[in-house]
């Protein structure tokens, strides 16, 4: 780590960073229009990288209000039944979604810094909003009737500053002995002068220590994607629902009571072994091919 190392201080807006989208959804410099440059202090690899998280962070927050302002997405907050003082996520829906008699669509992204309305933030951020973003996706389904849900299956907890834990001194022992408190007092400095020199070394700029408190019934993208079937897709009107699943995405999908039928000589709909952590397979009998649905009966 560099002793010259700049503070990891940066700016919270696109403004700040110099950087605005064109007309072309792409994202350029204000002053030279020039795509973002992630090596903007050479052998400074660290400090980049924490550069490129704190424009991908207002990235996310841009894409939300894309999602509110040209998607006219509702932000609903979850769990629905959250107190004001739980850590809570959230989802968007279109103004039908849950009434739509007819169909509605659901999308998934996957795994990683993305959240809801992104594919990938790198698309983003070296080519445009509509490579990265799910927001093409949405507007057509919206424009041929669906409704839709977005789901934010990355968002699982918050982050909060530790507490800092007092370790009462030796010397608060007062029955021991003085040069056993003094004894115990340099080995505690000298501890203590190692661990600082460590967390020097691991976070030169002593960035604040952070502690995560899990979304509950959302810790996971699988427990997210099976909060928002039971709570708002399973109460939709739709008669047909569609998935849209990136990566990851696909996974979390697959906790939703899927059931794949696989050719087997078993009957029809027995229990088939897998040696792969999927959904339950069954049999279908000699079928030639596998089929993967949903039980929308759930």
């Amino acid at each position: 780590m560099k002793k010259d190392e700049p503070p990891l201080d940066f700016p919270d807006t696109l403004e700040g960073f110099e950087y605005a989208f064109n007309e072309k959804g792409q994202l350029r410099h204000i002053k030279t229009g020039e795509p973002f440059v992630f090596n903007y202090r050479e052998d400074l690899h660290r400090w980049n990288q924490k550069r490129y998280e704190a424009l991908g962070e207002i990235i996310t927050k841009y894409v939300y209000e894309l999602l509110e302002k040209d998607c006219n997405l509702k932000k609903i907050s979850i769990p629905v039944d959250a107190t004001e003082s739980e850590p809570k996520s959230f989802i968007f829906m279109s103004e039908d979604a849950l009434t739509n008699p007819q169909k509605l669509m659901v999308l998934i992204h996957g795994s990683g810094v993305v959240r809801a309305g992104q594919w990938a933030r790198r698309l983003i951020i070296n080519e445009d909003l509509d490579s990265g973003t799910q927001i093409p996706f949405i507007k057509r389904a919206m424009d041929e009737g669906y409704g839709v849900i977005v789901l934010n299956p990355n968002e699982n907890y918050i982050e909060v500053e530790k507490p800092k834990i007092h370790v009462p001194s030796s010397s608060d022992s007062s029955d021991e002995p003085a040069e056993k408190r003094e004894r115990k007092d340099k080995v505690s400095k000298e501890t203590k002068k190692r661990r600082d020199f460590y967390e020097k070394y691991r976070n030169p700029q002593r960035e604040k220590e952070m502690m995560q408190l899990y979304i509950r019934e959302n810790g996971s993208p699988e427990e997210h994607a099976v909060y928002v079937w039971d709570h708002f897709i399973a109460q939709s009107a739709a008669e047909n629902v569609f998935f849209v699943a990136h990566s990851y995405g696909g996974l979390a999908f697959v906790e939703l009571n899927c059931c794949n039928w696989v050719s087997s000589s078993e009957p029809l709909d027995t229990s088939v072994e897998s040696m792969l952590p999927d959904c339950p397979r069954v049999s279908a009998e000699l079928f030639p091919g596998p089929l993967l649905v949903v039980d929308s009966s759930l």
